[in-house]
Parts: structure tokens; sequence; C-alpha cells
């Protein structure tokens, strides 16, 4: 390869891996001293290479360190013996002096002025451009490998103060259940127990990711990615309610079941503004957009308050409380709810009264309002006793009016009797005097 073609390719490797130039130098300084090492150097050696990116040309050398030259004795590769024990009984590791690796001070004196114990000394070797396949494909493992390194260094500088954030990403390609995502200078995988249930995902898809980590141990530069990290919640409504992102409303706590249903807490820092309605929008555009974001997952916005009763009763919204009983010691609350507003103040499987007390942080159960029931039977006990009573007077009142018909009736045939009576007599007597 020329010169300039290899100048070349180095480029491009720092534009495609986001690697600074002085390090891609020091990869292609480190695969040559590999390379050279394989076929001209022994396996105890250390070689060091200086390339010079304008002529092309390099610089080998071998790297001693200076050491008092030692009696021989039986040394592994490294050039240590194992040999010693100290008084505890545990093993001394003491370094021998290796011909490979270390040089004498007064040898060393022709390459450096006055040098010292442990000084490492650079000595010149014949610089070689006729590589064997062999060397030539040592330098091209050495050099894939420091490169995926530097790349993995890259990806850490850019991205350790971003964890913790949303970013915008297009799926690249899926590996089984394990999604990966391209986030512009670096490729994120979802891992399964990080993506929302019942999600589908498909390459070319973009979609909102939230940063958890940087997994410097994965073979790839990989970053963490999550969608059902509650985190994600509050930072998309901090892009897209400008009150929360200036700090004039301001998240309380999230409760969510990915993919379900999530519960937001709000609180507003200054009077006159309705937290909830700024997060909702006009219409419900902004907390629209949200919902659109998390795959129509549904959001329930309520309000925060230092009041536990009241902050308890919001949050079991849409359902209404009517009265609720809260023991601040055991923070344990009983809410009474209408008949009609039972399974509306549960939820489907127990959901809404879950996020309820995950979201204040309270144990709640929910009952029926027996209160409301007993005074409902009273009321209908008292509508029948009344109607009992009406009942009993509209009979003594008809009876009544027939007694005094009877009464009525006699008294007029008792009249009757006497006025015959009369003209009987009347006309007896008249028969008499004739």
């Amino acid at each position: 390869m020329e010169h300039k073609q290899f100048v070349s390719a180095i480029e491009q490797i720092c534009e495609e891996k986001a690697i600074s130039n002085e390090k891609a130098i020091e990869i292609v300084e480190a695969s040559l001293a590999a390379a050279y090492k394989k076929e001209y150097g022994k396996k105890g050696q250390t070689i060091k290479v200086n390339f010079d990116e304008i002529s092309g040309s390099m610089e080998v050398f071998q790297i001693k360190v200076v050491a008092d030259e030692d009696e021989e004795s039986d040394e592994n590769e490294d050039g240590i013996t194992e040999d010693e024990l100290d008084e505890n009984g545990e093993r001394i590791i003491k370094r021998k002096f290796s011909v490979d690796k270390n040089i004498t001070i007064e040898e060393a004196k022709e390459y450096k002025k006055n040098p010292e114990i442990d000084d490492e000394i650079e000595i010149p070797l014949p610089p070689k451009d006729d590589f064997g396949r062999i060397a030539a494909q040592t330098a091209k493992q050495v050099m894939i490998q420091k490169i995926r390194e530097a790349e993995k260094e890259s990806i850490f500088d850019e991205f350790k103060d971003k964890e913790g954030e949303v970013a915008n990403g297009v799926v690249q390609r899926i590996e089984g259940r394990n999604v990966f995502v391209d986030i512009g200078k670096a490729v994120g995988i979802i891992y399964p127990v990080e993506q929302i249930a019942g999600e589908r995902y498909n390459i070319g898809q973009r979609l909102k990711v939230f940063i958890v980590r940087i997994d410097r141990e994965a073979k790839e530069a990989n970053l963490v990615l999550s969608r059902t990290n509650s985190e994600i919640i509050k930072k998309l409504f901090e892009l897209e309610v400008p009150e929360i992102f200036s700090k004039t409303v301001e998240i309380k706590s999230i409760a969510r079941e990915a993919g379900s249903r999530t519960k937001v807490a709000v609180f507003s820092n200054e009077d006159g503004i309705d937290p909830v309605g700024s997060c909702v929008g006009q219409r419900g555009s902004r907390i629209q957009t949200i919902i659109n974001e998390l795959g129509g997952e549904k959001i329930d916005i309520t309000e925060w308050s230092d009041n536990s009763s009241k902050f308890i009763q919001n949050a079991l919204s849409p359902a209404k409380v009517v009265h609720l009983d809260i023991d601040e010691a055991k923070m344990h609350a009983v809410a009474y709810v209408e008949e009609d507003q039972l399974s509306l103040a549960i939820g489907k499987q127990g959901q809404n009264v879950r996020l309820a007390a995950k979201l204040t942080g309270w144990k709640i159960d929910i009952l029926e309002d027996k209160k409301k029931i007993a005074v409902e039977e009273i009321t209908k006990e008292d509508d029948k006793d009344e109607k009992e009573i009406e009942e009993k007077v509209e009979k003594k009142e008809e009876t009544s009016k027939e007694t005094d018909t009877e009464k009525s009736e006699k008294e007029e045939g008792v009249e009757k009797e006497t006025k015959v009576k009369k003209k009987k007599k009347k006309i007896d007597k008249k028969a008499d005097k004739k």
C-alpha cells in the first residue's frame, strides 16, 4: 500500500470510529511492533515502533529496563522466580535479571547518560518493511483489537456525562431478543428486560431511548438502553413541557407499569400555574405526544400535595373517594368509595390502587362506603314506616267516615219512626173522638 493510501485509510478509521488521529497513530505503531516482533524478534522482547505519518517511515526500538545483574537461576519467561518464602510462609516473588528484558547500568550508559535502576532504555533496531503473511495477520489482529478498545474509550468519553439522558435512535438490527439501536456515534443495546412488553421493533424504526449506563465489558462498544425505566417519563416531560424544563412545575413522583399505565404527581412552584393543565396541554396536545412516544401507554397526571389525605385521594383518580381513614404511623390508608366507583378505584387487576400506592408511598385499601349504605337503609326503613303510618291514617279516616254515615242514617231513621208514631197517635185520637 502506498503512503498516501495508508494515511487516507487512517483518516477514514478516525472518522468512522470517532477516535483521534493521535490514537490512530498509536494503534498503527502497536500493530507494526507486533508484526516486527513476530517476524524478527523473540518472545520475551518488548518492541516499540515510532511511525512518521508525514514521511511514512518508522523507527524500531527494543525496550529494556536497567537492573542489577544477578546470578543465573531458574526463571519463567518473564524473568521471575518464586522459590523463596517469607517469615509467614508466603511466597516471595523475586525478579531476576533477564537478557531479553534487562540491561546493566554499564551497558545502558551507551544509550543514556547517567542511567539508574528501573530506567527504560530504547535500543535501536534495524527497520524492516517486508513482513511475512503470519506477521501481517498478527498486525491485523492487533489493529482490530486496538481499534475496538479505542472505540470503547471514545464512546465512554462521549457518553459518560449522558447517562440518565434520553437520546433519539434508529433500530439497526435485531439479534434474538436483543435490539441494537444506533444513537449517532455509538450503538446501544436494549436487553429484553428493558423492553416494553408487547412492543415490536423493526429495522429502521425511530424511537427515543433512555441511556442507562455504559457497558465497558461488552465485546462491542455498546450502551445499555431502556424503554421501561421510569426516568424516561421524566425526561420526555422535560422535552415537551417548558414549565417542567424551567422548574416552574416539578415532578414529585412517578409510578409506572411500562406499556400499560403510568401515574405522575406534579406540583407548581408558582401561584397561578396549574401543574396538571401545564402537563396535559391545550386539548391534550403535550400529553398525547408523550403517549405516542411510549406506544400508547396511558398516563394519569395528578396534583401532588403535602397533605397526605388529599394526595392519596388525588392519586386514586379517576375514582372519587367519599372519605378516607389514615394511619400516619403505619402509613396505611383505607379509602371508602361508592358502589359504582369500587371497580374504578381498584382498577383492572388492581392496577389503579397499586400504582397509587407506589406513587404516594402509602399502603392503600379500597372499601365500599358502608356508612352511606347504612344511611340509605335507615332512610328506606323510615320511608317504609312513614308509608305504613299514612296507610293507617287513611284507614282510620275511612273508618271514621263510615261511622259518621251510619250515625246519621240511624238518627234519620229514629226521626222518621218518631214522626210516624206521632202521626199514628194523632190519627188514633181523632178516631176516638168520632
